[in-house]
């Protein structure tokens, strides 16, 4: 039988730890590498990492204001995404490799 206690006992300070460590670990996926994929997937675990926090502070104070904040988020990050992708392989193309680096090169 599935133990209930465990779950009454989790609050807002476990999902704003959890929400900082997965912000911390994409800031420095950002930081740290080169790659352009990498970079992008970096981007999207930092805001799951701030929705996380909307929806957690929206359980909590009983609005609803956090929760539709999220879908706007999400919205950005897909537009982001798509985006991004499309400067990868447009990189991908030229060079045969996704580096920062070759996006100055794209100019004109």
């Amino acid at each position: 039988m599935l133990n209930t206690d465990i779950f009454t006992q989790i609050g807002l300070n476990h999902y704003l730890f959890l929400s900082a460590i997965l912000f911390v670990i994409g800031m420095a996926g950002v930081l740290l590498r080169r790659n352009a994929i990498v970079l992008l997937m970096s981007i999207e675990l930092m805001l799951n990492a701030v929705n996380i926090s909307f929806v957690a502070f929206s359980k909590y104070s009983g609005k609803m204001e956090g929760q539709i904040m999220v879908f706007f988020v999400m919205t950005i990050a897909a537009a982001e995404a798509a985006v991004g992708l499309a400067l990868a392989v447009t990189i991908f193309k030229r060079f045969r490799e996704v580096n920062i680096r070759f996006f100055e090169h794209l100019k004109g």
